[in-house]
């Protein structure tokens, strides 16, 4: 059996990179403008997200395999966090008389971890759970 001819490197093979920050930042700061205005989490964005993560990678021109997927799975949780993190420096922040962005530094793990459990409802966090194999199965 003759070998498969070798795939010549695609040219836009490095706009993985600038493509999933892109996705990574609009995604952090649309997801978070939309929970500080209604007063609720979201959950099922971040089945968007994983969506996005894979999409990204993709069209930047990655090679598809485990790499793609766990740098999907990676950017979905890095999402997850910074959003929780805004959301609950929003809130706290605003009643301090201060941007979300600048309460964002004075905010610890710990009171974000605490204020992210008592925001979240169980579809918030199915949602939240059920991104994860999304963003893995969307990356490869």
């Amino acid at each position: 059996m003759p070998a498969a001819p070798l795939r010549p490197r695609s040219r836009r093979a490095w706009l993985w990179l600038p493509l999933l920050l892109l996705g990574m930042a609009t995604t952090v700061v649309a997801w978070s403008s939309l929970g500080l205005a209604s007063g609720r989490q979201h959950g099922w964005i971040a089945l968007l997200a994983a969506l996005e993560m894979g999409l990204m990678l993709r069209l930047g021109g990655m090679s598809p395999g485990w790499g793609r997927a766990l740098l999907g799975l990676a950017g979905t949780v890095l999402v997850v966090v910074a959003v929780q993190w805004g959301i609950a420096s929003g809130h706290i922040g605003a009643q301090m008389g201060m941007a979300p962005w600048q309460a964002v530094p004075k905010m610890g793990a710990h009171y974000v971890l605490t204020l992210s459990q008592l925001a979240n409802t169980r579809i918030d966090l199915l949602f939240l759970a059920l991104s994860l194999p999304l963003a893995l199965r969307a990356g490869r």
